[in-house]
Parts: structure tokens; C-alpha cells; sequence
């Protein structure tokens, strides 16, 4: 018995045996803002993909990306995870339906996870810092990194670290010319 190629019942149980969608790509995704500052001052030991709980006018304003994430920092308060200091600009025509920009925001994540972190919070001196803020398929995501406060000799050598490797790659390309 010959079997016929039915492309979207094929396509489906592909997908499905992977642990995917078809449309949940790579290319599903869009950044809408990073933490750059994030990333300089903390060692990230961790990172984790949370949901946000957000208003409509939130989510239109995302999409214009007026976002920042640079003072921004998760708190965990009875079993629930919260990212502070976000500031999400008002969408213009949202009128009475605008929300406080700064306000403290609930992260959807499974609760042994939080209390995971919360243990590990506790214990070893860690801090929450929201890294990224995307858009996966139509749903906003937030990356919350697992970080360890950085020492001044420690962003030193990160820099010395950059600067020999920009160096080293302006030679490789100066010399692939000639």
C-alpha cells in the first residue's frame, strides 16, 4: 500500500511530534525592547521566558515600542511574580483607558518556578532584571534573567575583553583585503 503525501495532515503531525506549530517560528518573534544596562552591570546566570499581564492600551503602545526597561526590576510578593519600574508611554489615543506607565506589572510564570527563584533569591544573594520584552506570535513575553551584581574590575575586563576582539577582527579584515 503506497502512501499519498496529504501536505497540511502531514505538515500538522510533523509539528506536532517536534513539540511545535507551524507558525510558531523564528520568525514569529519581534524585540521590542532590550536592557542593554542589564547585561553590563550583572553577571546573568539564568535566564527565563515569563508572560506579562497587560491592559489593551499597554499592549497597542508596545507595538509602537515605546518601552524602557533600563531602571526595571522583578520582585517576587506572596507567591507572585511582579516586574517594577517599566515604563510603558501612554498610548496617544487611549484617553481614560491609559494606565499608570510606571506601575508594577504581574509576570505569568509557573508558581515551583517562582518559588524557585524566590529560594534562590533568598539564599544567594541574586536579583530578577527583565533583559527583553518581545512579541511571540500575538502574545508579549518578558525575559527575566537570574543576575549577580557586577564589580567595577569586572566590567573592566568585559571591556578589555570587546575591545581586543574589535581589534582582532578590524586586523582580519584589513589583511583579507589585501
Amino acid at each position: 500500500m503506497r502512501h499519498t503525501f496529504h501536505p497540511v495532515y502531514d505538515i500538522l503531525t510533523c509539528a506536532a511530534m517536534e513539540g511545535g506549530m507551524p507558525g510558531m517560528d523564528e520568525k514569529s518573534f519581534k524585540t521590542i525592547a532590550q536592557n542593554k544596562k542589564a547585561r553590563h552591570d550583572y553577571f546573568v546566570k539564568e535566564s527565563y521566558e515569563a508572560g506579562i499581564e497587560l491592559v489593551g492600551t499597554e499592549v497597542k503602545s508596545l507595538r509602537q515600542g515605546s518601552v524602557n526597561l533600563k531602571d526595571s526590576w522583578c520582585d517576587i510578593k506572596d507567591g507572585e511574580l511582579f516586574v517594577k519600574q517599566m515604563h510603558i508611554s501612554p498610548y496617544e489615543k487611549g484617553n481614560i483607558f491609559n494606565k499608570d506607565p510606571m506601575r508594577a506589572r504581574r509576570l505569568l510564570m509557573h508558581k515551583r518556578q517562582i518559588r524557585q527563584l524566590g529560594s534562590e533569591l533568598a539564599l544567594q544573594g541574586y536579583t530578577l532584571i527583565p533583559l527583553s520584552i518581545y512579541f511571540k506570535g500575538s502574545r508579549v513575553k518578558v525575559q527575566v534573567g537570574l543576575c549577580q551584581g557586577k564589580k567595577l574590575y569586572d566590567k573592566r575586563d568585559d571591556m578589555a575583553k570587546r575591545d581586543a576582539k574589535r581589534d582582532i577582527d578590524r586586523a582580519l579584515k584589513e589583511r583579507s583585503r589585501q
